[in-house]
């Protein structure tokens, strides 16, 4: 296997664990991850000592990531409620009786305000959300959001869309405008997913996963805690994607936020610890992946927040909001970052995006590649 160049700079956090040097994910081979984890290996790490399972996983992400650097995501909803699912955690639903009205899609105009805002307060990439099931019998808004793509890449962001469910050549088309991640969430573990779903099966939703991922497009996949679900559901969900034929470029971590109106609205708040083991382990199971720290992020203390960066949580959502629930302002977390003598990702900056974006970075050319630089601490 071919070794990669260590940088001769030790980056700011890697102080913590002076005898654990990281790899440059800009200068890194393909990371050497395994794809045959059992179900019973992975919950051995689960449920191993708290405080050891940080430890390896701090160390395992030491390994493959910079931990100096968060990747900073803003993500806006272009198409709110209305849904024909029943997700029981959704409140755009149109199913339940929630805070949440529908709308249509928005226009391209006010899309590309708020990205030029998000890059502006140091975020690298833009994520748009549409509650639909699919883009089944929507050719004018597909067209319509193929230019939101085009717009927003060209701005020299990161672009990720979740949509739905996407056929082989709507994930072309996709790619072809410039995306550059689909977000597609198993939610939990394919055993307890129809006590939370029964409009859309786990082999639909893996389905356009392979789609998104054939089409050459980044995947982000992960799940809810929260939900009800039990430990080995939480393993079940990472069993899940540590075995696809490549593993999810970001995998999110969600906490439920219950939100008034839907099935789960008097769920209890999963427990910190919780949410700390998922992060370590998924961190531990799949070491190239960025472990994004999504909804319920705003409930942590910042110590918590700090723990979980620790642990190898490499992304967070900023922002004004995310889809229908609470985000941390993008003041807030600069601040945040600096306390912590943290740094934001360029664009592009992943070893796993970059090799998937290929040739399009290149004729960009190295003025444009990263050019949109988070915040500096």
């Amino acid at each position: 296997m071919l070794s990669a160049r260590l940088l001769t700079r030790a980056p700011r956090l890697a102080r913590s664990l002076a005898t654990v040097n990281y790899v440059s994910p800009s200068e890194s081979m393909p990371i050497n991850a395994r794809y045959d984890w059992s179900r019973r290996e992975i919950q051995e790490i689960y449920d191993s000592p708290l405080l050891d399972l940080v430890f390896r996983a701090a160390s395992v992400h030491r390994q493959h990531h910079d931990p100096s650097k968060v990747q900073l995501c803003t993500l806006m909803n272009i198409k709110t409620g209305g849904c024909t699912e029943d997700c029981s955690y959704c409140s755009q639903s149109s199913r339940y009786a929630t805070p949440t009205s529908a709308s249509p899609l928005v226009s391209v105009e006010p899309v590309i305000e708020a990205a030029r805002k998000a890059k502006a307060n140091g975020s690298t990439r833009f994520c748009m959300g549409a509650a639909w099931r699919d883009l089944a019998g929507r050719t004018r808004g597909f067209e319509r959001i193929l230019r939101m793509v085009r717009e927003v890449r060209g701005m020299g962001m990161e672009v990720c869309t979740t949509l739905g469910m996407v056929t082989p050549d709507q994930a072309r088309l996709l790619k072809e405008a410039g995306l550059t991640a689909y977000n597609h969430n198993l939610d939990t573990s394919r055993e307890f997913y129809p006590q939370v779903i029964t409009t859309r099966s786990y082999d639909e939703r893996l389905d356009t996963i392979a789609a998104v991922r054939d089409a050459g497009i980044s995947v982000c996949s992960g799940g809810i805690l929260g939900l009800g679900e039990s430990d080995q559901d939480r393993v079940g969900l990472i069993w899940e994607v540590s075995n696809m034929p490549e593993h999810p470029e970001s995998f999110p971590v969600n906490a439920l936020v219950p939100i008034r109106g839907t099935p789960l609205e008097n769920n209890e708040p999963v427990q910190y610890h919780t949410l700390l083991r998922t992060i370590s382990t998924a961190r531990i199971v799949l070491p190239g992946t960025i472990i994004r720290l999504a909804a319920g992020r705003q409930t942590l203390s910042e110590s918590e927040q700090a723990m979980c960066f620790m642990a190898g949580a490499n992304a967070v959502f900023t922002g004004e909001q995310m889809l229908t629930t609470p985000c941390s302002p993008w003041e807030e977390d600069k601040a945040m970052m600096a306390r912590w003598g943290l740094e934001g990702m360029r664009s592009f900056e992943q070893g796993g995006v970059r090799m998937k974006e290929g040739g399009r970075l290149e004729e960009r050319g190295p003025s444009k590649v990263g050019e949109a630089r988070q915040v500096e601490v």
